[in-house]
């Protein structure tokens, strides 16, 4: 991870997404593809996520996080037993997206259970500074509270004021 939070090694490939009926340009038509930098601002500023999981009778499950982004991925923490984790248990395929609808970015990936001490200490450290918070690393015993990274597999973004020029579809080749 670079010092700027970007995804470390080349930048996922961006293209327009297919957006029928909606007078969607070509790439290169308004704004133009947006870079990723300008998701990963999103990703750090937002201050609450909005997850989507599939229960495992396939009925979809949709909750606020809070979240953090890594440079690699979108972090949050929940209890070991909430819907959340019993969904993610069944099904690691989830959607995140930050909370704003104007300028919005959603990331498709796979959650995974973090237990590793450093990237634990990692994430505690972020969610301290962006949330004002105190927490202590114990407080993500992973027996009692599941720390989570999503790493994207694809992600979408757009600008509202290009709501035409500015979709943009990323995909990491994972």
């Amino acid at each position: 991870m670079s010092a700027s939070g970007a995804v470390t090694g080349p930048e996922p490939a961006a293209d327009r997404p297919h957006m029928p009926g909606y007078g969607i340009r070509d790439a290169d038509e308004g704004g133009g593809l947006l870079p990723w930098s300008w998701a990963v601002e999103r990703l750090r500023a937002a201050r609450n996520f909005w997850l989507c999981t599939v229960r495992p009778d396939g009925r979809p499950h949709a909750m606020p996080v809070w979240g953090a982004w890594s440079g690699e991925a979108l972090m949050f923490s929940s209890s070991v037993p909430s819907r959340k984790m019993v969904n993610l248990r069944a099904n690691p395929q989830v959607v995140v997206t930050t909370e704003e609808a104007e300028n919005p970015v959603v990331i498709e990936g796979r959650a995974e259970i973090v237990t590793e001490p450093g990237a634990l200490q990692r994430f505690i450290d972020l969610v301290n500074a962006k949330y004002a918070t105190g927490y202590r690393v114990d407080f993500l015993d992973p027996v009692v509270n599941a720390t989570v990274a999503v790493r994207p597999q694809r992600a979408f973004g757009l600008r509202q004021g290009d709501f035409t020029g500015s979709p943009t579809r990323w995909s990491f080749g994972t």
